[in-house]
């Protein structure tokens, strides 16, 4: 298949280009050049389809004529080895639980996914990949360990400097080797601004073999499609239900996968777009006007994005109809006291323990279902294992959280990290520098 520019239909490219470079140089975002609807068969049988088997089946529609079968069976095999498993929370809700990866955040979907990928792709290549990752929180830690000691690839992670939990920190800027670290001077957007320039920048393209994988990178928005089927595989009778999912939004990388799901034929009613309050897209939803925002830290930090880049995205799915989207899409947004509440709400009435994050999905979800009496299968996700962000969830539900042992090992280690200015001139000589 054969990939285009968000920014020009007629720039098509195939799969290894659209991987290895990130994004194009007209400052689009690839899309795949058609999105297959999957058939009758494929939904009767996927109740009886295990994990792996389902994905194996949604990423060939997309990767079947460029990577052999039997490759992107091994990449779903070594990727996708932990489950996503759909927990009841109350009456018509449930939580697709995404944490159950190495650093228990959903991220390691589509960053597992895309490291064994850019692997086969630059097997045989005489020049080292350097990847460059924005992160708000998880995206980094799921990155660079994704990546850790893949022969052939190197990773800089920029982070913005006191915005993230120490946990979370520690998840990526503790491995070394060929994970480098530089704390910013600045926001998430600031971090997204610099990779972004860095990636269409001829003077680094000279010197360095360069790629993103932020949700940018269409290798690592297919995979995030994976969870979304294996959701309602596990509803019964999921065909004859009216199904809303409720996504916890910051640069729109998860929800966009979802609406390709859906256009691949998932039986989803709507989507539910929660944020916190960043909430530029929300307010398109309502207004019809897209307004980029400096970004407000919050408690929910992952999500906090003043610029989404996975909008265009959005718009390019529905050619830029305002109607279209708000069709599929409803836009909602919390503040940080409402997040709080439900976390302790949730954890006195059910005993579970949500993350900031999916606190966020949570009430999202919660308010649809409050306004639409019709719809019997509310699903959020749950994108962060609570001890993430110990710190905030242990003060509001008065109680401890226990740390799973793979995250406390991160705790041990000391942080390697290199300080950065928000500048562009200043990480564009850092990454000259570093490439001789």
């Amino acid at each position: 298949m054969k990939f285009y520019s968000t920014a020009d239909k007629s720039n098509l490219v195939s799969l290894r280009e659209a991987v290895l470079s990130g994004m194009p140089n007209d400052n689009g975002l690839y899309m795949p050049e058609s999105i297959p609807r999957l058939p009758e068969s494929f939904f009767k049988s996927m109740t009886s389809m295990d994990y792996q088997s389902l994905s194996f089946e949604i990423a060939r529609q997309f990767l079947s004529g460029d990577i052999p079968a039997s490759v992107l069976q091994d990449i779903i095999h070594e990727a996708i080895n932990f489950p996503t498993p759909l927990v009841d929370i109350e009456d018509r809700i449930k939580t697709l639980e995404l944490f159950h990866g190495p650093t228990l955040a959903f991220k390691d979907v589509g960053a597992r996914f895309m490291s064994r990928l850019m692997a086969y792709l630059v097997k045989d290549s005489d020049h080292k990949l350097t990847i460059l990752v924005a992160t708000s929180g998880d995206t980094g830690g799921a990155v660079a360990n994704g990546f850790y000691r893949v022969p052939g690839i190197d990773v800089i992670v920029l982070y913005p400097a006191g915005k993230i939990s120490l946990i979370q920190e520690k998840q990526m800027a503790t491995l070394g080797e060929n994970i480098t670290d530089l704390k910013v001077d600045g926001t998430f957007d600031d971090c997204q601004r610099l990779v972004k320039a860095a990636l269409v920048d001829p003077d680094i393209k000279k010197s360095l073999m360069l790629t993103s994988a932020n949700s940018i990178n269409i290798s690592r928005l297919i995979p995030q499609t994976f969870y979304y089927f294996n959701a309602l595989r596990q509803i019964e009778n999921f065909r004859s239900r009216s199904i809303v999912i409720s996504v916890p939004s910051g640069n729109f990388g998860n929800l966009t996968a979802g609406l390709i799901a859906k256009r691949m034929g998932l039986p989803v009613q709507r989507f539910i777009a929660a944020t916190n309050v960043n909430h530029v897209v929300p307010d398109y939803l309502d207004s019809g006007k897209f307004e980029p925002k400096p970004s407000i830290q919050t408690i929910s930090n992952a999500m906090d994005v003043g610029n989404p880049s996975n909008f265009s995205r959005i718009l390019d799915l529905y050619d830029s109809s305002w109607k279209k989207i708000k069709a599929d899409i409803q836009g909602v947004y919390f503040t940080d006291d409402e997040t709080r509440q439900a976390i302790t709400s949730v954890k006195k009435i059910t005993g579970y323990t949500l993350d900031p994050h999916g606190a966020v999905g949570y009430l999202g979800i919660k308010k649809y279902l409050a306004q639409h009496r019709d719809v019997d299968s509310g699903l959020f996700l749950e994108t962060a294992h609570p001890a993430k962000f110990k710190d905030i969830v242990e003060p509001v539900i008065q109680d401890t959280v226990e740390i799973p042992k793979r995250l406390a090992d991160f705790l041990n280690r000391e942080i390697q990290t290199h300080a950065l200015s928000n500048q562009y001139t200043d990480f564009k000589e850092f990454l000259l520098t570093n490439s001789n």
